[in-house]
């Protein structure tokens, strides 16, 4: 028997609408919006805008009065018109339209705040935007402009407390919104330079560390492991104290100097680095005086006097260091010795 003809199913007519949006939404996405005095907005290079009927004809309207408010410097008006129109049709290729200009305006009337928050809303909401790149250039500004003590002025002439903290967060989520644009390694730093002015250093650290890690060829990186270096002697509190700092100071200064040995900053590394080694091996000595001169324990003093001398053995530390073995051998044998100089020292290592 032949075979039966084949049926074709029916397409429903809202299916085959909707195949048609599907295959026209590219050439939406790809579309432009172009302004002139003249014609008003239009869209240029994509079929459709979004919208239909009344409320394609309503969002234009908008979208001109917003325009034309703008261009006769009514930015009140212009501004309230283009969130309007972000609110009242977000699928429309006019809302992330509207939301750009209005952060715009924003941000000319220093409302930075509600400036970033616009601008951030097109980068969540509409990632394709071509503006992207230029929007977190704008986002940085704000942010940067915070962290040097700009203020946010409510309703465009009120102008408020100082908010570091502030841009500390526009930083993060700059960061996190574009991970890997120009602008990450330089948020990392101004995180970190932020928490430097709020005495927060064990943060700043941390940013400079993510920043070394994160973005290990960024022209930044010679700059960060420099400043990591003196975020960490900068808690270095003498040889008295733990060393823990001190020792990630110096891990991070000779880093520096072997990564980046023709950078202009070495010599200021290297005199760090002196610093951090003395006090390192000055510890050594301190705790060796002590097992010598408090508990007449030969042995570990000679430990620590050892260790002073490999700490730093060019140093003026380490010939006192060799001299105190000297007394040591000489005490162990029962000779006389010259007593501890200087003021007892109260020891918190212990």
């Amino acid at each position: 028997m032949p075979n039966p003809p084949l049926r074709r199913t029916p397409v429903p007519l809202f299916g085959l609408v909707l195949t048609i949006l599907a295959l026209a939404l590219p050439a939406r996405l790809a579309a432009d919006l172009i302004w002139t005095p003249q014609g008003g907005w239009r869209v240029e290079g994509g079929a459709l805008s979004g919208l239909t009927g009344n409320d394609g004809r309503n969002a234009v309207e908008l979208m001109n009065k917003a325009r034309t408010a703008e261009e006769h410097g009514s930015n009140g008006s212009a501004l309230g018109t283009y969130e309007k129109v972000a609110k009242k049709y977000p699928n429309s290729v006019y809302a992330p339209e509207a939301l750009y200009r209005a952060a715009k305006l924003r941000l000319a009337r220093k409302q930075y705040l509600k400036a970033f928050e616009d601008y951030q809303s097109v980068t969540i909401r509409y990632p394709n935007t071509k503006r992207f790149n230029e929007i977190i250039g704008e986002q940085y500004r704000i942010a940067s402009a915070l962290l040097d003590g700009a203020r946010n002025r409510t309703w465009g002439w009120l102008p408020g407390f100082r908010n570091r903290e502030k841009a500390l967060e526009y930083f993060e989520i700059i960061l996190a919104t574009a991970p890997y644009s120009d602008y990450a390694p330089l948020a990392l730093m101004n995180i970190a330079r932020g928490h430097q002015k709020l005495r927060q250093t064990e943060e700043a650290i941390d940013a400079l560390d993510r920043m070394i890690n994160n973005y290990p060829q960024s022209l930044l990186a010679p700059d960060a492991y420099l400043k990591l270096a003196q975020a960490h002697a900068s808690l270095v509190e003498g040889p008295y104290y733990d060393q823990g700092s001190t020792k990630e100071a110096v891990t991070y200064f000779e880093d520096f100097m072997i990564l980046f040995p023709s950078d202009t900053n070495i010599a200021s590394a290297a005199t760090g680095l002196d610093k951090m080694k003395v006090v390192l091996a000055e510890s050594k000595m301190k705790i060796g005086d002590f097992y010598f001169y408090r508990r007449n324990n030969f042995k570990a003093a000679k430990v620590f006097y050892n260790e002073a001398i490999t700490a730093y053995p060019d140093s003026t530390v380490a010939k006192r260091a060799k001299l105190r073995l000297a007394d040591v051998e000489n005490k162990a044998a029962g000779k006389p010795v010259a007593p501890e100089s200087g003021k007892k020292k109260r020891f918190w290592l212990f």
